[in-house]
């Protein structure tokens, strides 16, 4: 449900690995690189990254640094809709590719209280997991508070858009339509294309479209399976269609890219 450590305790993380949770990164000294599906990072000094569930990631040169990792499970964190709405605000934990590295403005804040998380999951005390609840939720304020000082525009998505991309990400398999997904999660088609149109400026197909892809590209990178595999994986029947459907969307065949990754 929710795990942290320091950058001395993450060797694991200099490979690649794909984790069912979010994953917040901070850098109390010197730098490292991360990885993060196909974008590269150099997380500095009081700096902090998010990665959504689902994204590839790892680190090169941990050992040139020192911070925290902390990871969360969706369930643990999402009780409701504020908390979802929270988690993604501003981009953070964005499922469109929307990593950045923030230079916060008060990093004490943010390292205290990872250090009492640290803490509270040792301890396990009365109603630990309610307090750090409430600490991710402090660090998570502390970040937005930093972004909107910086000049950024303030992003408040819709909990019903997040219900959306969370059932796309869970249900590739089965290629559900925008209907069916509508449907899943309790609103209607029109609606799913009001908010996407909202938040994207696309259809809400064309956002599933979107996720699509980029769940292509993770898994002919990073797992290593064929065009057929990759397609069967993301719920097309026929190979042939979902090359097409790759290359309509990429301006690259699944082949070509395969062979571009395992050059790079």
């Amino acid at each position: 449900m929710i795990e942290i450590k320091t950058f001395d305790q993450a060797a694991d993380l200099e490979n690649p690995r794909r984790v069912l949770k979010y994953v917040l990164v901070f850098c109390t000294s010197g730098s490292t690189t991360i990885s993060v599906d196909e974008n590269e990072f150099i997380l500095t000094e009081n700096a902090v990254i998010t990665i959504t569930s689902g994204q590839i990631h790892y680190f090169r040169n941990i050992q040139n640094a020192t911070g925290f990792i902390l990871e969360f499970t969706y369930d643990f964190f999402c009780k409701d809709d504020t908390d979802m709405e929270l988690i993604f605000h501003n981009g953070l934990f964005c499922h469109f590719a929307m990593n950045e590295m923030i230079t916060v403005d008060n990093p004490e804040i943010i390292v205290r209280q990872l250090e009492e998380i640290k803490k509270e999951l040792i301890e396990t005390p009365y109603q630990y997991q309610i307090s750090i609840h409430s600490r991710i939720e402090l660090i998570l304020i502390e970040i937005n508070r930093t972004k909107i000082n910086r000049g950024d525009e303030i992003y408040k998505p819709d909990a019903v858009f997040l219900h959306f991309l969370e059932a796309v990400l869970k249900n590739f398999e089965k290629n559900l339509s925008v209907n069916e997904i509508a449907v899943l999660i309790g609103t209607t088609e029109s609606k799913l294309n009001e908010l996407s149109k909202l938040h994207t400026n696309k259809t809400a197909q064309n956002v599933i479209f979107g996720l699509i892809v980029s769940e292509a590209k993770r898994l002919f990178t990073y797992e290593k399976l064929s065009v057929k595999e990759v397609g069967y994986t993301l719920g097309f029947n026929d190979p042939f269609y979902f090359s097409n459907f790759f290359k309509k969307h990429t301006n690259i065949s699944p082949k070509s890219y395969k062979e571009k990754v395992v050059l790079s």
